[in-house]
């Protein structure tokens, strides 16, 4: 699910902001800030040997349309905000985008209440022509679903969000910005008027730093002397997909009614840009920050996830639901009841392995999942603290606020 290489050059001695980390935000954080200072030297150093290769690279593509964000939250207007530039971006730029639609699926008179809230965030959040429908409605949209009540999102939609990530990095090389690939942040220290970012092809000594990096936000953001708190630990989202003669279940996002008080959206059905049809994720605490094989662990990532106490708080807090998504990493058959709640005619033999992702989810010292984009500040530098779904949704605006928030902090 990664993106092809880009031009990568060495990255540079010296320059006036570094941004550390080549996903699809540090990217259009990239692209944003060489608009407004087309004159600045500007370098983007990515750990991998390819740009978007963790969480740009590994998710289901889905546009969302801020249906389930607290109203006031960046997540709720940057999500709105940059849904609606996303698509003008990729129509712009020729790449590949549907507005397929997302129906939510009450299944349950127990779900009613939380359908409601949903319904509320969604109107004050301002989500393009979301309605109410009754059990008609769904099948009309969804002939192979069911539920007494639902919310049709029809702004929702799909893209190709890696090849996305491939036309924010050629926008910062026609602007004059560099591009380095294998180069590894591993240490932050004041040089001066300036910062020295040691990596793995040596060091950079930038006026400022963006620093973009995902999994491994909250390690950097301390090297640069931020509060440790929150925590990133990551959960490893895996995808089933509908067997090719099954895909006419599913004409475009089916989603269940989730747990507003958790930042995962529960097992859902989506249409995916390449044609495929995911059922998914799980959401496993991973032993690794880049845990793509469940057999794959980081004795550091493990050892920093059991140490922070955040961790057990929230274990203590939600372990009925650990559990639950226990059984569905481990049975497939158990993955697939979850979805026939809602598209009773799934089976077992419907569904193949897919893929996994890696949500770096960050946690509070006191155990609460944040559930907002969160950024801080350090002496010349800015970090994007916690920036999963709907990030990339958001990305072009989340680099318009972190822009924004740089020009006042750099001042």
């Amino acid at each position: 699910m990664a993106s092809s290489p880009a031009q990568s050059g060495a990255p540079p001695e010296r320059c006036d902001l570094a941004i550390v980390g080549g996903g699809i935000v540090g990217l259009a954080v990239a692209r944003e800030m060489l608009a407004r200072n087309p004159q600045a030297s500007v370098c983007v150093l990515e750990r991998e040997s390819e740009i978007g290769t963790h969480q740009t690279g590994h998710n289901s593509g889905v546009i969302h349309a801020g249906v389930y964000y607290v109203p006031g939250s960046l997540k709720a207007r940057l999500c709105v905000e940059g849904a609606r530039e996303m698509y003008e971006y990729c129509d712009r730029r020729a790449i590949p985008v549907e507005r397929c639609g997302k129906v939510i699926v009450a299944t349950d008179p127990t779900e009613l209440a939380r359908l409601d809230e949903l319904e509320r965030r969604g109107m004050a959040n301002g989500v393009p022509g979301l309605r109410r429908i009754d059990a008609g409605g769904i099948e009309e949209l969804e002939p192979h679903a069911r539920g007494i009540a639902g919310l049709h999102s029809p702004g929702t939609g799909i893209a190709d969000f890696p090849a996305v990530a491939r036309a924010y990095a050629e926008d910062v090389r026609e602007a004059g910005g560099s591009l380095s690939t294998s180069c590894e942040v591993q240490g932050v220290d004041q040089a001066g008027r300036a910062l020295r970012l040691t990596h793995s092809q040596g060091s950079t000594e930038a006026g400022h730093a963006l620093f973009c990096a995902g999994a491994w936000a909250d390690r950097l953001a301390v090297a640069a002397g931020a509060d440790p708190d929150p925590r990133i630990v990551p959960f490893r989202g895996a995808y089933l997909r509908l067997a090719p003669a099954r895909r006419h279940l599913v004409r475009s996002l089916i989603y269940p009614v989730p747990d507003p008080s958790l930042p995962f959206l529960g097992v859902h059905l989506t249409k995916h840009i390449d044609g495929d049809v995911l059922i998914g994720p799980t959401a496993l605490m991973a032993a690794a920050r880049d845990a793509y094989r469940l057999t794959k662990v980081r004795r550091q990532d493990v050892i920093d996830t059991l140490r922070w106490p955040g961790t057990w708080r929230m274990l203590a807090k939600w372990w009925s639901t650990g559990v639950t998504e226990l059984r569905h990493a481990a049975l497939r058959s158990a993955f697939v009841r979850a979805a026939s709640r809602y598209v009773p005619e799934l089976e077992t033999g419907d569904v193949e392995p897919a893929f996994a992702g890696v949500r770096a989810q960050a946690l509070g010292r006191d155990g609460r999942l944040v559930d907002d984009f969160v950024f801080s500040h350090t002496e010349r530098a800015l970090h994007v603290r916690n920036a999963p779904s709907p990030a990339a949704t958001s990305s072009l605006a989340i680099a318009r606020h972190i822009a924004d928030e740089a020009q006042r902090a750099f001042a």
